[in-house]
């Protein structure tokens, strides 16, 4: 029998990847008739995973069912590496169905693809509908996520005959996080990950707490000065009318359903129209899309042209949150408490049972105390420091957070001994600055993506996206197909 390195070298000869020799490297993902990308079909399966790994007297003893997508399409059985996603705070399907450069890669090395969803998000719930209840939600934690994904790439592995196959994770944002800690933790396990925006440092504590904000700024201030100076107008138009408690013009100027009534609605108010802004600038993608809601190509582009559409500052700026808020032109007015719930992540926890895990978790382990100014920033001042993260976290979840245990637990910006881990961030995603910006080491590799928004490498090749991404998507290719080839002549040698 051949050995698994003289077959993925024939392999890679065959298909035409250069990346072992540094040449370009082409996708050929098919295409359909309208000359989109065809995605193969993930199957959906259910693993029976292990509800506390850490305490063998806990209420955790049993097991529940994750959730995970697989596809064995491209995969050359039993010698293909597995490309596994470290699913992260939403149902595991939206990945699977925006990152589609994980399935373009695994069509040229023959992969098993395998999305796996983070434990309390989407149907991963261990303790069904009382999930979210104290202390069941206790279970979750980063490092029971981590686990998660160690039990479940070790079985798998085992019941598809896999276990000398190698093992490179991906994730985007915290799904990032996860899979840089991924082989942080257990590179017994994973030969190399590739973190896409993944705000490790920032996340951590580590860095300012008006990075965020001002950075979005920055995105709309890149368009042009005026529109960053209209943002601001609009803002001290309505502080202006809400110091006088003119509520109905307020309502009247915003489309709002019913008329704030107090420094609490406006407050509320601020914080969703700065959120339009936040996730107009996240998502600043060449082409629509609809990821975490839909969006126009450009949409920070669309944002200032619409901002800069009218003397009236006020509609202009209702107008521009509709981009977010009302895509289809069917909401008759903004409910202020309805669209936008304020938690212990300033930067948004999205809606429903999912906004519920992620606010937890700001609350325990992730640091996301940033806050608004009007002087780094085109937004309304508005604090949220480490106390008033304390005071919200004590009264919602009954919880003290841990403002320095990802430097603990993580290393934070101890990376350097660390090994075969992408860091890409993208100039658009005021994510970025909160990340490893520049190379630690020979496999410890920053990618920075010119043009780039949230995580753009790990979506699929659009005949939009700007040569940077290309580039970054060639280079991790390169860097990824080196690492199997390593972890296969380590494993040989292990023989």
């Amino acid at each position: 029998m051949s050995s698994p390195i003289a077959i993925f070298t024939v392999t890679v000869a065959l298909l035409g990847v250069h990346v072992l020799h540094g040449l370009p490297y082409t996708f050929s993902q098919p295409r359909n008739h309208h000359g989109l990308q065809t995605e193969p079909q993930f199957t959906e399966k259910y693993f029976p995973q292990t509800v506390d790994h850490f305490n063998f007297n806990s209420m955790g003893n049993g097991t529940f069912d994750q959730r995970y997508l697989i596809t064995d399409k491209y995969w050359m059985k039993g010698y293909g590496p597995i490309f596994f996603y470290t699913g992260n705070e939403g149902d595991i399907w939206e990945f699977a169905s925006n990152s589609g450069f994980i399935t373009e890669l695994a069509a040229q090395l023959r992969a098993l693809v395998i999305f796996a969803e983070h434990r309390y998000y989407g149907r991963s719930l261990p303790f069904g509908k009382d999930s979210f209840s104290v202390p069941q939600i206790g279970l979750l934690t980063v490092e029971q996520a981590l686990a998660d994904y160690a039990v479940m790439i070790r079985e798998l592995k085992r019941q598809l005959a896999a276990a000398d196959c190698p093992v490179i994770v991906f994730g985007g944002s915290y799904g990032g996080m996860l899979s840089a800690y991924m082989r942080l933790k257990y590179p017994n396990m994973v030969a190399g990950a590739l973190a896409a925006s993944a705000p490790v440092l920032s996340t951590a504590g580590l860095g300012h707490s008006e990075q965020f904000f001002r950075d979005v700024t920055a995105d709309f201030e890149s368009v042009s000065s005026e529109c960053r100076d209209a943002v601001r107008g609009a803002f001290h138009q309505l502080t202006e009318l809400a110091q006088h408690k003119d509520y109905s013009r307020i309502q009247s100027d915003l489309s709002l359903c019913k008329p704030p009534s107090s420094a609490q609605d406006i407050h509320q108010l601020n914080g969703l129209l700065r959120n339009a802004f936040t996730l107009m600038a996240m998502l600043d993608y060449p082409y629509s899309t609809h990821f975490m809601g839909s969006m126009p190509a450009n949409p920070v582009k669309v944002a200032c042209e619409t901002m800069l559409s009218g003397p009236d500052l006020l509609r202009s700026l209702r107008n521009t949150a509709g981009i977010v808020y009302n895509s289809t032109g069917l909401l008759p007015c903004f409910d202020l408490y309805s669209l936008y719930v304020e938690c212990a992540d300033p930067t948004g926890c999205g809606l429903g049972p999912n906004s519920l895990a992620w606010d937890y978790q700001a609350c325990t382990e992730i640091d996301l105390c940033y806050e608004s100014n009007n002087v780094t920033d085109m937004f309304p001042p508005m604090a949220f420091s480490e106390t008033d993260r304390q005071l919200y976290c004590a009264k919602r979840w009954a919880v003290v957070p841990r403002p320095d245990w990802l430097k603990t637990q993580f290393w934070g910006d101890a990376l350097s001994t660390a090994s075969n881990i992408i860091f890409s961030n993208g100039d658009l995603d005021p994510w970025a600055n909160g990340g490893v910006r520049k190379s630690l080491s020979s496999s410890l590799i920053a990618i920075n993506i010119s043009g780039g928004a949230h995580h753009l490498d790990l979506r699929g090749s659009n005949d939009a996206d700007p040569a940077s991404v290309i580039s970054a998507r060639k280079t991790e290719a390169d860097l990824i197909t080196q690492w199997v080839k390593m972890e296969w002549t380590r494993l040989q040698r292990s023989l």
